[in-house]
């Protein structure tokens, strides 16, 4: 009898994995099609708008350390608190004013669609009821399991619910590397390989307990245990568990810094993660969400209040959604369980807002409009044609609001707070709104513009080149969308008129000079006057070199840095010659840096872009001249720069420094016959 109940078991066990999708981790989920993944993620992006929440043990010491009020959710390793001291704060943590149904009809009230809440920091403390280990909510005064309670009042609401997990664990024995400071936690026996197995039955738990999870959240994915195999694996397996779920592009190596986006590659995640600072222009074809805090810190500083404003929260959800993003807007809670007063008022406030028009956030696409000079515009398809949602930061003094370059045919026009149509006339290119009878609403007044098909868009022509400078000649390209237009362009510097020449397909250019383009429709010009310059440059002479060595000069120093030391003045801890550009022979510190000293060959006469990745700080030189500036301490991020130079040896000289937490150092060029790519070994030599 035991037997068959223990079969049973089993039975129910598999069909509630199969009630998430779970199946064999050997379905390829990166081959998914195009329309598959748009399917997928769909919810995600009529959203638009999120509520991230870091709740953590962080919480207790509230920012402050030994006097110290400047931390929040990394105090761990910013105090260097030793671990036997961090875990008192489970015996401290009784968040006694929790109330899940609170907090989600907070966020729901706000307009927000979905909650991203930390099932596990950086710590590695668990804020779930987890069989995996004794480092979490369960072994707290409080026990009891938050995210149980925020699934049910998550789905009570409406609001997906989702999760941020941490790849770097500060807290479990087999997670690799240590911090620097941490003097007693030897790494002796530490198998990273078990690590991972931990964190994926975590990730089950979490995927197999709590319903329908819209989101895994990933962070903590740049130190150099951390590889682009394991990231594919991880994503797979998560996908393994619940297929539709989204997974940001934290569980791969590819992501470009704060700056959130994935670099060129082969890499995994749905979406880009721009963190506290939101693109300034759209990213045409990439999916997108920049996370920002309501202060300075993520998880809860009682010190901090340096309060974003409401207006200033709601316009940057304006300008996210008109650049195509999401925006997921943080609060820190206390330990106490509740919401800073200041961010329970700045989510009401947004709210108001968002009861009024959240039409045009939900289900909306990027501006058609490059720039607006009064504020931002949102679109979505209605009927047989399109709604164009003008959001007015800068309420004109005339009372007229200038549309410019809009070349589509509006067939209604009103304000969104209370319809009321509004007069709308086209004066030359542009369209001119009479907003004076309209009602200014506070942060943001949306007035609607209606129009038949696509928008259509007179912007100035583009004027496309590979750079802006050239030795012999270089072929530039004029393009413009705007059909049946043609463009009219000089080289002499005088505006461009019915009479100047027409573009060519291409326009070949063999001495220094401005280009100057506009539209024009019907013989009338449409667009304003686009403008680029083009300089005619003499390339840096070779190297008079007979027989150089391959292999460049490299020297390893150790220290604590904010930005590039003097190397000059310090003794390197090791030197020698390398193949490429390779840090791996650094002294095993998190303090490091590298000089790399040499020639590079370049193999023909022209202009060649230079480009260098870091983390943390770093410096190019060519001919002893620096060509590019990329120091500082910062994540992943890249900078590039061009020079003219001819066929030969050529000095280079490369400067990193590493201070803690993720590194990397990657350079590549561009050159004539060449795309993007890593300098090959085969170009470095020595003399």
């Amino acid at each position: 009898m035991k037997k068959i109940f223990q079969l049973f078991l089993l039975f129910v066990a598999f069909n509630h994995q199969l009630s998430f999708g779970q199946q064999a981790t050997t379905t390829n989920f990166l081959a998914e099609s195009k329309s598959q993944k748009e399917q997928r993620m769909k919810w995600w992006k009529d959203a638009r708008f999120g509520l991230f929440i870091h709740w953590g043990l962080y919480s207790v010491p509230a920012g402050e350390w030994k006097g110290d009020t400047s931390h929040a959710e990394w105090i761990r390793t910013t105090a260097k608190i030793p671990i036997n001291e961090y875990e008192k704060f489970v015996h401290q943590f009784n968040p006694v004013k929790f109330n899940a149904d609170e907090w989600v009809k907070l966020a729901k009230a706000a307009g927000m669609k979905y909650i991203v809440i930390t099932s596990k920091h950086h710590d590695g403390f668990c804020m779930f009821d987890t069989k995996q280990t004794d480092f979490d909510i369960m072994s707290t005064p409080f026990h009891r399991d938050v995210m149980k309670e925020l699934s049910e009042a998550c789905k009570k609401e409406g609001i997906q619910l989702c999760f941020y997990h941490s790849i770097m664990d500060w807290h479990h024995p087999d997670y690799l590397p240590r911090r620097e400071w941490e003097k007693d936690r030897p790494t002796t026996g530490a198998n990273f390989q078990n690590y991972i197995s931990y964190m994926k039955n975590e990730l089950k738990e979490l995927l197999t307990n709590y319903g329908k999870i819209g989101v895994l959240w990933f962070d903590g994915e740049w130190e150099n245990t951390w590889t682009h195999e394991r990231g594919k694996d991880l994503y797979q397996y998560v996908r393994s568990l619940q297929p539709s779920i989204l997974i940001n592009n934290r569980v791969d190596v590819g992501r470009e810094g704060m700056q959130g986006l994935t670099k060129a590659g082969e890499f995994v995640g749905d979406f880009g993660t721009p963190e506290q600072e939101i693109p300034a222009t759209g990213v045409p074809g990439v999916d997108w969400e920049s996370c920002m805090t309501m202060n300075n810190n993520w998880g809860y500083n009682s010190h901090d209040n340096n309060w974003k404003s409401s207006e200033d929260l709601v316009r940057k959800l304006i300008d996210i959604a008109s650049k195509g993003g999401n925006f997921l807007l943080n609060v820190g809670p206390t330990s106490a369980g509740v919401f800073p007063q200041p961010a329970i008022d700045r989510l009401k406030e947004i709210g108001s807002w968002m009861s009024i028009n959240h039409e045009s956030i939900y289900e909306t696409h990027a501006s058609p409009f490059k720039k607006l000079a009064w504020g931002r515009c949102t679109q979505k398809p209605v009927g047989g044609g399109t709604r164009l949602y003008l959001h007015v930061f800068d309420w004109p003094s005339d009372g007229k609001l200038v549309v410019p370059g809009l070349g589509s045919q509006v067939t209604n026009c009103f304000a969104l707070a209370n319809k009321k149509k509004l007069k709308i006339e086209r004066v030359g290119s542009d369209y001119i709104i009479d907003v004076s009878n309209a009602d200014k609403q506070n942060y943001a007044t949306v007035i609607v513009a209606d129009i038949k098909g696509k928008p259509v868009i007179y912007e100035a022509p583009e004027i496309k080149s590979s750079s802006n400078i050239f030795i012999d000649e270089i072929p530039v390209s004029l393009v413009t969308q705007i059909p049946g237009a043609v463009i009219h362009y000089t080289i002499n510097g005088e505006e461009p008129k019915m009479n100047s020449s027409v573009a060519p397909k291409i326009l070949v250019l063999k001495k220094s000079t401005t280009v100057k383009a506009k539209c024009f429709l019907n013989g009338k010009a449409i667009t304003g006057t686009s403008s680029a310059s083009f300089e005619k440059v003499i390339s840096a002479a070779a190297m008079n070199i007979s027989s150089p060595s391959p292999g460049i000069h490299y020297s390893v120093y150790e220290g604590e840095w904010s930005s590039l030391p003097d190397f000059n003045s310090l003794k390197p801890a090791a030197s020698g010659i390398s193949g490429g550009i390779d840090i791996s022979s650094k002294q095993g510190s998190d303090n490091y840096g590298f000089v790399f000293d040499g020639l590079v060959k370049i193999p023909a006469d022209g202009v060649y872009n230079f480009y260098i990745s870091s983390d943390d700080g770093s410096k190019l030189f060519i001919d002893e001249k620096m060509l590019i500036d990329n120091d500082g301490l910062h994540g992943m991020s890249e900078k590039n720069n061009e020079v003219p130079l001819s066929k030969g040896y050529h000095k280079i000289k490369i400067l990193f420094f590493e201070r803690s937490g993720g590194d990397d150092l990657q350079v590549q060029w561009q050159g004539p016959g060449f795309k993007k790519q890593m300098i090959p070994s085969s170009v470095f030599f020595r003399e």
